[in-house]
């Protein structure tokens, strides 16, 4: 059997990884996206328990890749404000769009609403091939490729492989790509919950003895919540009764958003931070997860793989303009470069905050409480975060314009 060559093969089809097929497709290449398991059609998103806070700066992107304008309205839902505030102290800080002259700080999104679009875009592609529930046995590098075994037995030649396979990245094992970080000795309960009052529209997180709880606005009026705590805690959470498991969310928000009345399915997973040590070989890149993994403070990670996406579509596409081979290692050194200094930053000032709010002696607590209402009081510095935070920094690349 000969095998099938493709300029790009994209291992991952979660939200990274298919609009990095959807990416390299609309700069000319031909491409192969692998992943074990695709999205169902027609699936309910409102049951999904993951949910992301998306960017203005990465709305862009999907909205370049065709993907944003097929979302329904209970798909998303806009988040005009942000509260942050110290429940062991009384440090607080806000944050409003009107203050930045924007319609919205950001979007609360279900993950898999964005998957299902963008798989509808790729069916549709004709320049992308998508093979389904198969993963990558092996790969060989030859001289003008990368020769990639499937587990079906399938054959695959790919001028450029690129990994998107998550925190677990097949790709990035077999690549013999070794990982610095460690385990947070936290859990993050999620689920999706209706309470009394209205969100307003409100991103909410509260520090809380054992770390964060978020509150994400919904587009149905619900909230989604991710809770970290300890694991011991975690565990009790997602066992509890629901109406124990309410009235404890209802007491860890101080009776913000009124009563808790109701609560979906309940799953939790481990944290932790991990860092790829290299983002490229010849013929291979990562991006996502299977480059970096951040503690999940209010949802924020997948935007830093959108841009990846971005930033690696670009490089693509200079290198076909140029007649270069874009699986050359020079050509992809500028891809981790640029990400390395940009990622880097963001993943330690989110551990930083975690570590921070997670210790529970006093002089700590005193001093975090001062610093949230300092900065609160600090218009250039919170200016910073929240461009920081909506993706206006530095030179954008073409799909986030």
């Amino acid at each position: 059997m000969s095998a099938a060559q493709v300029d790009v093969l994209v291992v991952g089809g979660g939200m990274v990884g298919v609009c990095m097929a959807l990416a390299a497709a609309r700069v000319g290449c031909s491409v192969a996206l692998l992943e074990l398991r695709p999205p169902k059609p027609d699936a309910d998103h409102r049951d999904d328990l993951r949910v992301s806070a998306i960017s203005p700066s990465s709305q862009r992107l999907l909205e370049n890749l065709g993907i944003w304008g097929s979302l329904n309205a209970t798909d998303c839902c806009a988040y005009e404000a942000m509260s942050v505030r110290d429940a062991l102290g009384n440090g607080r800080i806000g944050f409003d769009c009107a203050d930045y002259a924007q319609p919205s700080l950001g979007h609360i999104v279900f993950n898999q609403a964005i998957v299902s679009s963008a798989w509808q875009r790729v069916h549709s592609a004709s320049l992308i091939s998508p093979i389904e529930g198969v993963g990558v046995h092996a790969f060989k590098r030859v001289a003008s490729h990368m020769s990639v075994s499937l587990d079906d037995g399938r054959e695959i030649d790919a001028t450029l492989v690129i990994g998107a396979d998550g925190v677990n990245s097949r790709v990035r094992e077999l690549a013999g790509i070794r990982t610095c970080g460690w385990q947070y000795p936290q859990h993050a309960v999620v689920a999706t919950v209706r309470h009394a009052d209205p969100h307003q529209r409100v991103a909410r997180q509260v520090f809380l003895d054992d770390g964060p709880l978020a509150f994400l606005p919904l587009g149905d009026g619900r909230s989604s919540i991710v809770w970290s705590t300890t694991p011991r805690h975690a565990e009790a959470l997602t066992g509890m009764a629901e109406g124990e498991f309410l009235a404890a969310l209802e007491a860890a928000m101080e009776g913000e958003l009124g009563a808790m009345q109701q609560v979906g399915a309940r799953a939790s997973f481990a944290l932790g931070l991990r860092h790829a040590l290299d983002y490229v070989q010849p013929r291979l890149a990562l991006i996502g997860d299977a480059a970096h993994q951040i503690h999940p403070l209010a949802g924020q990670g997948v935007n830093l793989g959108f841009v990846d996406v971005a930033v690696l579509s670009d490089i693509i596409k200079q290198a076909r303009q140029a007649s270069r081979d874009v699986g050359e290692h020079g050509i992809l050194r500028r891809y981790e470069r640029r990400r390395k200094s940009e990622n880097l930053p963001v993943m330690a000032g989110m551990d930083l905050i975690q570590r921070l709010f997670s210790r529970h002696a006093e002089p700590v607590n005193q001093i975090r409480s001062l610093g949230l209402s300092a900065a609160d009081r600090l218009t250039p510095l919170k200016r910073l975060f929240a461009q920081q935070a909506m993706g206006f920094s530095g030179d954008a690349p073409d799909l986030l314009r």
